[in-house]
């Protein structure tokens, strides 16, 4: 109930000689009375209000705890699906709190380009699978697998991802769909490295090793450009083939591992 009719409630007095109450002219509610208009703006006012804090519980949410996201391409197949809708979380990590921020003609009007962690809950490990602000566009976000951590050396030996000089056993959730081994001096795909990963800085590859466009190609990412660590899938929309095939049940509230 509104502030005004509590009020009203609250001016209501009673005549001793019968005990009973009786309204005051003022308390006679006619159509188009100020009392009707007065309480239009009440519940205008309350709708306002708790869309007003919805809106920002949700922007807290998204900036705090959790953002979904949508996967476009086939960089992390098998793992990841073109079109599945993904939940990533921002307290993986620590709590993070947003800066180098910019005002944009978008949804949300702010865009963030760095985090500095306030609380720290740990350290990103190799095997987590990442969104990061990609180093050349930071527009956009890209999701991969941290492959090397602060000190690790990294290369690639015919397509053999070698961490510290030993085999990287990544063959329960990688692919690679190409026979054909690329010499280095054309591209770094099939063969690169070794290089040292900086500190606060990580190498990360895409599960479809040789269809990803990654720390291979265009270097480390900085622990401040991370946004979270993937860890569910919520919705997977194929929209191919059969009608009946479009959306992948299976997939629902499955784990990214």
């Amino acid at each position: 109930m509104s502030a005004d009719r509590n009020q009203a409630n609250d001016d209501n007095i009673s005549d001793p000689s019968d005990g009973g109450p009786h309204p005051s002219l003022s308390d006679t509610k006619t159509p188009g009375s100020s009392a009707d208009q007065s309480g239009q703006k009440s519940l205008i006012r309350e709708y306002a209000e708790a869309i007003i804090v919805a809106i920002l519980l949700a922007f807290v949410i998204r900036v705090f705890v959790v953002q979904a996201f949508k996967i476009p391409s086939g960089s992390m197949i098998p793992t990841l699906l073109i079109g599945d809708h993904i939940l990533v979380s921002k307290l993986s990590y620590g709590l993070q709190w947003p800066t180098d921020c910019q005002l944009q003609m978008n949804v949300p009007p702010v865009n963030c380009y760095t985090s500095q962690t306030l609380v720290e809950f740990g350290k990103p490990q190799r095997g987590d699978i990442i969104v990061f602000r990609f180093p050349e566009d930071e527009e956009k976000d890209f999701i991969k697998r941290i492959v090397g951590t602060p000190g690790d050396t990294v290369e690639v030996r015919n397509k053999v991802v070698l961490i510290n000089g030993e085999p990287l056993d990544d063959k329960a959730f990688t692919q690679r769909i190409d026979p054909g081994i690329i010499d280095r001096t054309i591209n770094p795909r099939d063969n690169f490295g070794p290089v040292t990963v900086p500190e606060e800085s990580y190498f990360v590859m895409g599960d479809n090793r040789d269809q990803s466009l990654d720390s291979r190609f265009w270097g480390y990412v900085r622990e401040e450009k991370i946004r979270g660590k993937a860890f569910r899938i919520y919705w997977s929309w194929n929209g191919q083939g059969n009608w009946a095939d479009w959306v992948r049940w299976e997939r629902f509230g499955k784990a990214i591992q």
